[in-house]
């Protein structure tokens, strides 16, 4: 069975569902599964057009406060469990994560936490990471199937910034953010994009303010990690830069279990 899945930060659902360019991708994807982030929505806010869609099982988790953060997973197999959050209060309140269940797999849709200005929510951040890593570590050692997709909002390597030189001290690349994801991959969970191509200037995030996607200077913050055990199931990972409508783009990911 061959399954594509795709991930993209829209940058508020109500906004990304008014752009043209949206929905020229949306009606002609191909993929199986889509993971929005950002979505900034309840659901009742969700357009009627994203509503009905014929042939999608639909899954939202929603931030307490009203237009901001959130997830949302549109997938035309159903899912055998769907969970929101991490289940840990003091991390759950803001919408960030979805636990849908498969036969061949755990697919977590999150909108990881950013760190904020001036490093002030760096905490959060951490603590977050550690029990999303702690849980899927859990997962793995049971013999299951994990794929972690979303806005990880942080840049791996120096690879995956256009100036890291000048990114350093930034949010989003900060020492203890990037160390996490080499902790994930000392974990045993593989970056399916650098499988494929460990080139330069492969992005998925441009600032608005600064016109940064006409010069392309971006950060990769988007990605799709596997567990090790299925690494040899996954056919293709890709970032496509080519799509508009919110300040990333998606990424996607194609697997043959």
């Amino acid at each position: 069975m061959s399954i594509k899945l795709v991930s993209w930060n829209v940058n508020g659902i109500r906004a990304v569902s008014k752009k043209e360019e949206f929905w020229n991708w949306f009606d002609n994807t191909d993929a199986d599964i889509i993971n929005f982030q950002e979505v900034r929505s309840t659901q009742e806010q969700i357009p009627k057009k994203l509503v009905d869609i014929e042939g999608f099982h639909k899954s939202f988790n929603e931030a307490e406060k009203k237009g901001y953060s959130g997830v949302g997973t549109y997938s035309k197999i159903e899912p055998i469990d769907v969970v929101k959050g991490l289940g840990v209060k003091e991390l759950d309140s803001e919408g960030r994560v979805l636990r849908m269940e498969y036969s061949d797999f755990f697919l977590y849709n999150i909108y990881f936490p950013n760190s904020g200005m001036g490093a002030k929510r760096l905490d959060f951040k951490v603590d977050f990471c550690n029990a999303l890593l702690n849980q899927i570590v859990d997962l793995k050692n049971d013999g299951e199937n994990v794929i972690v997709t979303g806005d990880y909002n942080i840049a791996h390597n120096p690879i995956d910034v256009y100036n890291p030189k000048n990114c350093e001290g930034k949010s989003g690349y900060l020492p203890e953010e990037r160390s996490w994801l080499d902790e994930l991959e000392n974990a045993g969970f593989i970056d399916t994009f650098r499988m494929f191509d460990k080139g330069e200037n492969n992005f998925t995030w441009w600032s608005y303010r600064t016109r940064a996607r006409e010069r392309n200077a971006g950060w990769r913050l988007d990605y799709f990690y596997v567990n090790e055990e299925i690494s040899d199931k996954v056919k293709s990972a890709k970032i496509l830069s080519d799509v508009f409508g919110s300040d990333h783009c998606p990424v996607t990911l194609e697997l043959d279990f």
